[in-house]
């Protein structure tokens, strides 16, 4: 299954993405709105096409990673779209972090147009995308997950199948929302690390190794200490994906409280022109307090 490939984004994700399938030996087309980024790819045998549609022709797995709704509302069905252009066994792949509302409303236009789609966000950052180890969460039929699994190997270590259209995405803004949390309130702690006079170093051994320890804590930590920014998880789409968190919880009854406060911290850092920095320097505003 799935020879001919379309992946449409070649961001922080996206990028890595491409490069691992093909790796696989897909044949790959990419589409991205800046065409410069795709030029590494072009190299090692990527198809560049100048529009959504143009890419989706002939693919039999048609993945998207981008933004936002409105990112991938363009392509999916904006002008000179990826569905309109998608074949009767196309698999449409939704890998966006994007509400579980535009979901809906994409598996209804697939739907109509007779084509299946998956939602299959993914956790994992940009370090995980080039190395081809992204958890794919995925929500949409058995059937067609199988058939699309080839793809979806070639990049990841882990496939989790969630239930129907919509699992995926709801999945992974809970989890979103968890990580968003811990990173703002990591940056709160590790500001009063610095002013309280503790040696900071020990200070970070005693919380990565007890009970608050976690993966992110130990990568956030390090790369607040370097003050290393470079991206792998960008600050503004962190936000976005707190502001999606607490719309989805809000239909379940639930106040995300947290997630409010925490994307107070996250607007702020935004409003300080730290938004296309890695999310890590949430800290910074705290400490120029």
């Amino acid at each position: 299954m799935a020879e001919n490939v379309a992946l449409l984004g070649l961001g922080t994700m996206g990028a890595g993405m491409a490069t691992n399938l093909l790796k696989a030996g897909f044949s790959l087309s990419v589409y991205n709105r800046t065409a410069a980024k795709a030029q590494t790819l072009i190299k090692a045998g990527a198809r560049f096409a100048s529009t959504p549609a143009e890419a989706a022709k002939d693919a039999l797995v048609i993945i998207s990673m981008l933004s936002d709704d409105a990112a991938s509302r363009e392509v999916w069905l904006g002008r000179n779209s990826a569905l309109e252009a998608a074949g009767k066994r196309a698999i449409l792949i939704e890998s966006s972090t994007v509400s579980p509302a535009w979901v809906a409303e994409l598996a209804e236009a697939a739907s109509q147009r007779g084509v299946e789609l998956l939602d299959a966000p993914v956790t994992g950052s940009r370090m995980q995308a080039e190395a081809g180890q992204l958890s794919f969460l995925v929500g949409g039929s058995e059937t067609t997950l199988e058939q699309a699994r080839p793809v979806l190997e070639a990049m990841s270590k882990e496939i989790v199948h969630l239930g129907p259209v919509g699992s995926g995405a709801k999945m992974k803004l809970i989890n979103n929302f968890l990580c968003g949390v811990q990173v703002a309130s990591l940056a709160e702690g590790l500001t009063w690390i610095e002013r309280s006079g503790l040696d900071r170093e020990k200070a970070l051994t005693v919380l990565k190794s007890g009970a608050p320890g976690s993966p992110l804590l130990g990568a956030i930590s390090a790369r607040m200490v370097s003050q290393n920014y470079a991206v792998n998880f960008l600050l503004t789409l962190m936000t976005k994906d707190l502001l999606y968190a607490q719309n989805e919880a809000a239909r379940n009854n639930v106040d995300l409280k947290t997630a409010e406060t925490a994307r107070s911290l996250f607007e702020v850092a935004i409003a300080q022109g730290l938004g296309n920095e890695d999310m890590s320097s949430v800290i910074e505003p705290l400490r120029k307090r």
